[in-house]
């Protein structure tokens, strides 16, 4: 064990044993002098403290004191009462406050013990006591302020997690400070009482025991209890202000002193007014002293306004020396390379729905985008950046990828938008305009038109639901290039936790991140969901030896997820589904070219059109009855005729029959052909 954890402890016990022990009078002012050594001690740290997390142990501290205290109070009411001396320490403290007048020593003593019991004590219990309350109250905020910083990339995990233990400690701290200002309150009562105790006990001692008269009694036990009391309530009333100081500490990191120069003498203007003040009250009062503080705070401020405005030429030079200095420095381009995965910058006509204190939600709504899309692609969507930017249209926001914009879109902030599902009969009125998500055709009505346009069917969404359903479409469509390797490797080191043994079997022996991530890329550019890992990687651990094809490996794992993919975008128990003819099948496996990086389909541009053509036909059928466009091919032409028609139908779902759940049952109802 350390020495210091032993020492303390100790102390602890030594303390304890003070109140049972005899101790003797010179050891008792060993003992006081300790006391007031340690509550100056105390108050100075207090003082110079920048914050008060600085002195988390102050509710022990104040405890332990406080005990301490009591303690000697204890030793030396037994000393006063049964020898009728008790040191030279309180025998020096009761004849220097009495200054030969017992009256006059007793009054002081009782303003003391006032001031400390009703001014120090119940302003520092009631200030602990709110600021608990407050501070608890104010931790779900604290909490949203961090995560809102952290999803707009303001801060990273390790900054946030330090700043939730921050928030956790300051509770702890202002808790416990609202208990340990309870010992304070009692101490002082103790004091009082023990007070008066030392008076009556000491006179029936002097009187009963020893037989001296009621002068010598009194004039002996008064100074001691004085001293006493004194010498005990000093300490108490350092520590008393050192509690009230470190409770009422808000919104600085200086110290005590830098804070009182810096806030109550930074204004010139104050001091100047002050000192007007002083002179003219040195009409009606006496001088000397207003004259002489009035000239004090002039010089003062005087010196104040030629510091400030040095302070203000010299803040100007170094800034432009710093930006200078920037410029010049050859790793300040570096800064420049870094690529945000995604950003959304905005006109500055939609800031209010970004800013917190006008009401706006949008961060909110982020960090809400970002668990969605982990429940329902399994994918980790990196920090998405917010930006305003005053080169856009106000109410115009622009969504990129990688630097590069993929979308906009333009909002009437004062409107919302109103969209026919199909099922309402009646015309709205109103600014025609398209979705921007879908790209269906809306309408702009104002808050007045919203109730009417509900009753007649249709969907009406306010702006930041429009801007939150583009981004999560956006960052659907854009999720294969969003997860690269990194994100992979967060994703297998999260399944390596539960199901070591796949992870080591899989990588790196069979298969590098890099292949598992190609194969990862394929299933989020379809839209299936792999939040299911697991399965993953178990199919890859078993096809792999035999293949490191990426597409015939994303094949197998498509079977694997099969009842996944089939409840996602078929759902029903029953479908209407488009089928390939065979003939076109085999077309389309005889045009498959394979190379070493893999395979290609190469058909003649007459044979791509004359598919392409036939799939519209029977894909705008069934958009017409109301139904998704599925198209069921084989397993070997799933992909390439998924590949096929990506840059005429993008969106379109292609299955393949291993894919299916069997309890799914599907009908053809149109043949693609040649």
């Amino acid at each position: 064990m350390k020495i210091s954890n032993i020492a303390v402890a100790v102390l602890i016990v030594a303390v304890v044993l003070i109140i049972i022990l005899p101790i003797p009078s010179f050891v008792l002012d060993v003992l006081l002098a300790v006391n007031i050594s340690i509550a100056v001690v105390i108050l100075l740290n207090v003082v110079y403290t920048k914050d008060a997390l600085q002195l988390s142990i102050f509710p022990s501290l104040l405890l332990l004191t406080t005990l301490y205290r009591l303690s000697l109070n204890i030793t030396a009411a037994k000393l006063i009462l049964g020898e009728g001396h008790a040191g030279g320490v309180i025998a020096g403290f009761g004849s220097f406050v009495a200054g030969g007048n017992l009256v006059v020593g007793f009054i002081i003593f009782l303003i003391i013990m006032i001031v400390q019991f009703m001014v120090i004590t119940k302003g520092s219990e009631r200030v602990a006591e709110v600021a608990a309350r407050f501070t608890l109250d104010a931790m779900p905020g604290k909490q949203m302020a961090i995560d809102a910083d952290l999803n707009s990339g303001l801060i990273n995990d390790a900054e946030a997690k330090e700043r939730r233990k921050t928030i956790q400690k300051e509770a702890d701290f202002y808790g416990a400070m609202d208990g340990a200002s309870k010992f304070v309150k009692g101490d002082a009562i103790a004091g009082i009482i023990i007070t008066v105790i030392n008076i009556l006990g000491g006179l029936a001692f002097g009187i009963l025991m020893r037989g001296e008269d009621l002068t010598t009694a009194l004039n002996n036990y008064t100074i001691l209890t004085i001293g006493d009391g004194l010498v005990s309530q000093i300490p108490a009333l350092l520590i008393s202000t050192a509690t009230g100081i470190i409770v009422t500490r808000a919104g600085s990191d200086d110290d005590l002193s830098d804070v009182l120069l810096k806030q109550v003498f930074s204004n010139p203007r104050v001091l100047y007014i002050s000192s007007v003040m002083c002179f003219a009250l040195a009409f009606f009062l006496p001088p000397i002293p207003f004259v002489t503080l009035a000239v004090i705070l002039a010089f003062v401020g005087y010196s104040m306004s030629k510091q400030l405005k040095a302070a203000q030429a010299q803040e100007e030079v170094q800034v432009q020396e710093s930006e200078v200095e920037e410029i010049r420095k050859p790793e300040n381009v570096i800064s420049l390379l870094q690529v945000d995965p995604i950003e959304l910058e905005f006109g500055y006509g939609i800031i209010p729905l970004a800013d917190v204190n006008q009401g706006g939600d949008l961060l909110d709504r982020v960090v809400m985008i970002r668990r969605q899309l982990a429940l329902e692609l399994g994918m980790i969507v990196p920090i998405i950046r917010l930006r305003d930017n005053i080169q856009l249209v106000p109410n115009e926001y622009v969504i990129k990828i990688k630097g590069v914009e993929v979308s906009k879109g333009e909002l009437m902030l004062d409107h919302f938008m109103a969209m026919n599902p199909g099922v309402a009969e009646e015309d709205m009125d109103g600014i025609q305009t398209v979705e921007p998500a879908f790209g269906l055709p809306a309408v702009w009505i104002s808050e007045s038109q919203r109730d009417r346009a509900e009753m007649l069917g249709y969907t009406v969404v306010d702006p930041p639901s429009i801007i939150a359903t583009h981004l999560t479409e956006t960052i659907k469509r854009y999720a294969h290039d969003l997860t690269g390797r990194q994100e992979v490797q967060t994703l297998i080191d999260n399944i390596k936790q539960s199901y070591p043994a796949i992870v080591e079997e899989l990588v790196p022996k069979v298969m590098t991140i890099g292949e598992i991530q190609k194969v990862i890329a394929n299933l989020l550019k379809e839209g299936v969901c792999i939040r299911d890992m697991v399965t993953i990687l178990e199919t890859l651990a078993d096809y792999a030896p035999v293949t490191h094809d990426s597409d015939i490996l994303t094949e197998y794992v498509r079977q694997a997820l099969g009842r996944a993919i089939s409840k996602r975008f078929i759902g029903d128990s029953k479908s209407s589904v488009i089928t390939l003819d065979p003939q076109l099948e085999q077309v389309i496996m005889d045009s498959l070219q394979r190379t070493e990086h893999g395979s290609y389909l190469n058909l003649e541009p007459s044979i791509s059109n004359t598919i392409i053509g036939s799939l519209s036909r029977q894909v705008q059928r069934l958009m017409e009855l109301g139904q998704q466009p599925i198209v069921l091919a084989s397993p070997v032409v799933r992909l390439y005729f998924k590949r096929l028609t990506d840059q005429v139908i993008p969106g379109l779902v292609v299955l393949s029959y291993n894919e299916l759940d069997p309890s799914i049952e599907v009908q053809s109802v149109g043949t693609v052909s040649i």
